[in-house]
Order: C-alpha cells, then sequence, then structure tokens
C-alpha cells in the first residue's frame, strides 16, 4: 500500500487499568503515513514507556479493523502476563 490514507481508516483502540497507584494505558492507533502502519503506545502513570509498530503493507482495507483490534489485544495480553509474572 501507498501512504494513501484509506477511506474508511480503522477506529483506534484504548485500555487502561490500575497497576498499584498509577493508570496503566494502552492505545493503538492507525497512521497511513510514510506507510500504512498501526502503533501500540503503553503508558504507566502519564509517561510513555514502550511503543510497538507493526507495517501493514499489503494489508486490505477491509481488513485493517480487524488486523488493528487483534494487534491491540495481542499487545494487552502480553502486558497483562508479563505483570502477573512480576506478581508471583
Amino acid at each position: 500500500m501507498d501512504a494513501t490514507p484509506p477511506a474508511n481508516p480503522p477506529m483506534g483502540r484504548l485500555d487502561a487499568f490500575d497497576v498499584g497507584q498509577k493508570k496503566l494505558t494502552v492505545q493503538t492507533e492507525f497512521f497511513p503515513r510514510p506507510g500504512w502502519r498501526l502503533e501500540t503506545k503503553v503508558y504507566l502513570g502519564g509517561a510513555l514507556k514502550k511503543v510497538y509498530t507493526e507495517e501493514m503493507a499489503g494489508v486490505a482495507e477491509a481488513e485493517l479493523q480487524r488486523k488493528l483490534d487483534v494487534f491491540h489485544d495481542a499487545k494487552m495480553r502480553e502486558l497483562v502476563e508479563g505483570l502477573k509474572k512480576l506478581q508471583g
């Protein structure tokens, strides 16, 4: 795919939950430029801690929302598993 924005870009996802005294926020967005990609940003207490990027070149526009949802959910699962390991 080129840098042309899709006619119907996918809606981003946002989840937040408490981790001790701080809020953990996970935000996934779609960006059309310079090439189609997804970014998931992880914030703890409002501070950016990590950015995950997934290129979407070659993904059909009709599949973008599903791909975004799957990517977001996978990152959420990874974070939850990591937190469980820290507690156990």
